[in-house]
């Protein structure tokens, strides 16, 4: 434990009654949480009954990284370092008989939840629009997080909406289970179901872990909290890590108000506060400080540095958003060619995605590096998914998820009640959906239409299939396949604009084109690329997309406010400081200024050197060049710690500093 704290140093030893560790911004709690799971097990307690939660993969795998370098050969031997859903996928796959499941789980992604629900809809109410479809998606959704069953929500709710959708997400739980499927939200739900209906496994679960650490536990909903109180029993023997000043996911279900809930459900508390930051500037902290105070707290906190004092927070203001992005790449031009910085070490961060654009356009004008964090990924797009889980249904017939996704895209009049019945018969028989479309059995579960059609479904597949494991040319194929079966007509009827459908149809031939040039290359005289090896090798193209994120190459960060939480940059942008953008208008609305005021306080933080606020007095909103005010929040900050004429760069400032750019380039 060299170099703690003594704040820190106390939080890592103290193991014998449960512990809440209130970390501000840059306060080391990655490192408290690393260092505490290598003193409990040089305290004698197996790595394999301890457990830590998060709740990103990147956030895990570099607390998975540190915790390699505190702990030896077979110390760390079945530590468990995951999300709080992969914790729950492997309980329910693990616990799948008491569950009612097969073993083999299917997880459906948003999309896919989407497409249940739009074939419920059509069932029971016929018309719907789009927003429908996601109001009744988003209302399913926090229920599950607020610890709501569909029993439940069909008991408590008296609005007719709710009640509605009270009735649809019943038939959408019982859809789901008859598909062997769970969504997201169910990773969480059904294992604190299964737990309090099940006290042998709860039993088993507890006594495999034996110690719980949990990481930013401002941002769990209600279930994440049952589900940490139902694993800690009544030894509560726990760390939970956690800073009510950033908590920023009201919107997903998140819950600050567990931080002090816990000291109601564990009179033993101890609180700890790390209030020393290592990142930031004293100027920089201060002004974050002031802001910040402006909210109500549980636990109060102030957060201070040994660092030095630091410049000013510099106030830009632009008469309108496209010399907003003009000025702003040219502040960082000009500021990384006199400091001799790289690209990697400033970060432009906004309240919403579609700040970006202007940006983007900026620095690709000026041909400057930068990587766009939390973007979409291109395996993402739904018309990438649907062809990858044809490919997939053709190479693995067993493959449910893919079966599911596909089997009425396009719509081949297949719908939720033949789906359900189908996944019920294929449970019953522990076998793959699309080898029960196949079986007699089904006979007596379906009529003769829906069977009929389920069949052609199968027959086709098993034809295709073959003919593409010995195709010559398989992207040719597939195309035509594709052709085959109306999937660019699909696009069309499925997209809202015609300029969508044909960005979707241009992604679907970029997926050709990909898969086409990874035939050839991995092709050789003697050994043909099968389809296996093609769907096998787009999978691990998937996966290794979804880490780009790890990668830091030589790049300007952007990002949303959201996304950047747990990063640091030595120099920060934060754009589009004005009313209506931060705080944003639906906050304003809804009377929930607080959260924006932490999210403005989260974009401070980021920041370990300088810190740099934008706001414009004209905006283009829906292409209306629109008056602005600045946001509030600039009149709650220290007004001494303001530059707020951030000098502008004269034309000929500009010009020069792209020619140097060009040279060093």
């Amino acid at each position: 434990m060299k170099g703690l704290n003594p704040e820190q140093q106390a939080a890592v030893k103290q193991i014998d009654q449960p512990l809440l560790v209130l970390a501000g911004a840059g306060s080391g709690k990655t490192r408290v949480i690393t260092e505490k799971i290598a003193y409990l097990v040089k305290q004698g307690l197996p790595a394999r009954n301890i457990a830590a939660l998060t709740f990103t993969n990147k956030a895990a795998r570099e607390m998975q990284s540190r915790v390699s370098k505190l702990l030896h050969g077979s110390q760390s031997h079945g530590l468990r370092v995951s999300t709080f859903h992969s914790l729950g996928l492997d309980i329910l796959r693990k616990e799948h008989k008491t569950l009612g499941y097969k073993a083999s789980i299917t997880l459906f992604d948003e999309y896919d939840k989407i497409t249940v629900l739009k074939s419920l809809l059509t069932q029971k109410i016929g018309d719907y629009d789009s927003k429908q479809v996601e109001q009744f998606a988003a209302k399913i959704g926090q229920w599950k997080n607020a610890f709501v069953t569909s029993e439940q929500a069909m008991i408590s709710e008296s609005l007719l909406l709710n009640l509605e959708i009270a009735q649809i997400y019943a038939d959408y739980t019982r859809c789901l289970h008859s598909y062997n499927a769970v969504d997201f939200d169910d990773l969480i739900l059904k294992p604190v179901l299964l737990f309090q209906s099940n006290p042998d496994v709860l039993t088993k679960w507890q006594n495999r872990i034996r110690y719980l650490l949990v990481d930013e536990y401002q941002d769990t909903n209600l279930t994440q909290y049952q589900l940490v109180k139902l694993l800690v029993g009544a030894l509560a023997k726990f760390t939970v890590v956690g800073d009510d000043d950033q908590s920023i996911y009201a919107w997903r279900g998140a819950q600050p108000e567990n931080l002090a809930q816990l000291q109601t459900d564990f009179p033993r508390l101890n609180v700890i506060k790390l209030e020393q930051n290592y990142r930031s500037t004293g100027r920089i902290l201060k002004v974050a400080n002031h802001l910040i105070a402006n909210n109500p707290h549980t636990f109060e906190k102030h957060l201070w540095s040994q660092l030095e004092h630091g410049e000013p927070l510099r106030i830009l203001t632009h008469k309108n958003d496209e010399e907003e992005a003009m000025q702003v790449i040219s502040q960082i031009m000009h500021h990384k060619l006199m400091n001799g910085a790289k690209y990697k070490d400033y970060a432009i961060l906004y309240r919403g995605n579609h700040q970006s654009r202007l940006i983007e356009q900026a620095l690709r004008e000026r041909n400057m590096p930068y990587f766009i964090s939390g973007g979409t990924s291109f395996f993402s797009y739904a018309e990438v998914k649907d062809v990858l889980s044809y490919l997939r249904l053709f190479s693995n017939h067993d493959d449910d998820a893919a079966f599911l996704r596909i089997v009425n895209t396009p719509r081949r009049e297949i719908g939720a009640t033949t789906l359900e019945k189908l996944g019920t018969y294929a449970r019953e028989r522990q076998i793959s959906l699309f080898s029960a479309c196949n079986e007699l059995g089904l006979n007596l579960h379906l009529n003769d239409a829906p069977r009929l059609r389920l069949q052609n479904f199968h027959d086709w597949i098993l034809t295709k299939s073959e003919w593409l494991n010995v195709a010559p040319n398989k992207i040719e194929l597939i195309a035509e396949l594709l052709e085959q079966i109306g999937y660019s007509a699909y696009l069309r009827e499925d997209s809202n604009t015609k300029e969508t459908a044909e960005r979707r149809m241009k992604n679907v031939q970029e997926l050709l084109d990909w898969l086409e040039r990874l035939i050839e290359k991995n092709t050789t005289e003697n050994a043909e690329f099968s389809l296996t090896d093609l769907v096998a090798k787009m999978m691990l193209l998937d996966v290794l997309e979804r880490n780009r994120e790890d990668e830091v190459n030589d790049e300007i960060s952007l990002m949303t406010l959201h996304a950047a939480k747990g990063l640091e940059f030595p120099h920060v942008f934060l754009i589009g400081f004005e009313e209506k953008i931060l705080p944003h208008q639906n906050s304003i609305d809804e009377g929930n200024i607080e959260e924006e005021r932490r999210l403005a306080y989260v974009g401070i933080t980021r920041a370990q050197k300088t810190c740099t606020l934008s706001y414009c007095t004209h905006r283009k909103q829906r292409g209306i060049l629109e008056e602005c005010l600045p946001s509030r929040f600039l009149e709650e900050l220290p007004q001494e710690d303001l530059q707020k004429t951030g000098r502008k760069l004269s034309k000929e400032e500009k010009t020069k500093n792209f020619e140097m750019l060009k040279e060093k380039c």
